[in-house]
């Protein structure tokens, strides 16, 4: 039986310390291939490149695993390994990515190129895994996580995932005293307090620098930001599929401009496959 096809991406860059930590970590689990942007591209979302061209080239740097660096962002990273190098190949059994230098608990979910490039592998139908350290350190350690991640990936290798679902994962950052475990979560109800900075520059030309606080308005212990405070890995499954589906039936009872006539009953939604657990051993 062949070993699994892994496809390695982040945001942070094919020269980060976290993807070379999670590449050392996912070749004792499979067949690694990387796909990375070629500079930090942190902050980008889901972004995708469609007014610029496109660049790719080999990566020798790391010893034993095929790697490409690419001009573009996480997404486009994904993207260009399942329907360039992987053309008409072997497709991903899993898709991971990171390790990121920093937190992407709660909102940072949405803004994360970390978590989009785990998005984007679930979107193509891959289960995907993105993988953060809640460190910004310069001389951040990652050594605490390897166990974890290799743990969470062999169960996703194994046991699958709900399609069109991707784990959001963080640690918390090393401490004395071990991790505790890892729980399942919510997203925490939280976000960033934006502040924008006048600057200039010496020209005397204005500009802005985005500054400001995060601040935590969830008092539950069943969140991500509760289990990286008190030393837990949080694992938080993520879906594509924006839709408030609970508001669905409230706008057709409440707004006044629909034809009424046409209006069709909305069902109750379900994640596919959400009946199914997950499990850490």
């Amino acid at each position: 039986m062949p070993r699994p096809l892994i496809l390695v991406s982040n945001d942070d860059g094919i020269t980060s310390k976290g993807i070379l930590t999670l590449i050392n970590v996912m070749k004792e689990l499979g067949d690694v291939l990387v796909v990375a942007p070629d500079s930090p591209q942190s902050g980008m979302g889901h972004a995708i490149t469609v007014g610029e061209s496109l660049r790719l080239e080999e990566n020798l740097v790391f010893k034993g695993v095929k790697a490409y660096q690419c001009s573009g962002t996480p997404a486009d990273c994904v993207k260009m390994a399942r329907h360039f190098v992987l053309k008409g190949q072997r497709q991903p059994d899993v898709v991971v990515s990171g390790i990121n230098h920093g937190s992407n608990t709660s909102i940072s979910v949405l803004y994360s190129g970390t978590m989009s490039a785990a998005i984007e592998g679930a979107i193509e139908g891959t289960p995907a895994i993105g993988f953060s350290l809640c460190d910004y350190s310069h001389d951040a350690d990652f050594s605490h996580t390897e166990e974890y991640i290799k743990k969470i990936t062999k169960q996703v290798l194994d046991k699958g995932l709900p399609k069109g679902v991707a784990l959001n994962v963080n640690f918390p950052p090393k401490q004395s005293q071990p991790l505790k475990g890892v729980r399942i979560c919510r997203q925490a109800n939280a976000k960033w307090v934006e502040e924008f900075d006048q600057r200039f520059d010496p020209n005397g030309r204005r500009y802005f620098w985005m500054a400001g606080s995060f601040v935590n308005f969830d008092k539950g212990e069943d969140n991500d930001e509760w289990a990286i405070a008190n030393n837990y890995v949080s694992v938080v499954p993520c879906q594509f599929d924006l839709t408030a589906h609970q508001a669905i039936s409230i706008l057709n009872e409440e707004w006044e401009i629909l034809d009424r006539s046409e209006q069709t009953e909305v069902s109750e939604y379900r994640i596919p496959g959400a009946e199914d657990g997950l499990k850490i051993q």
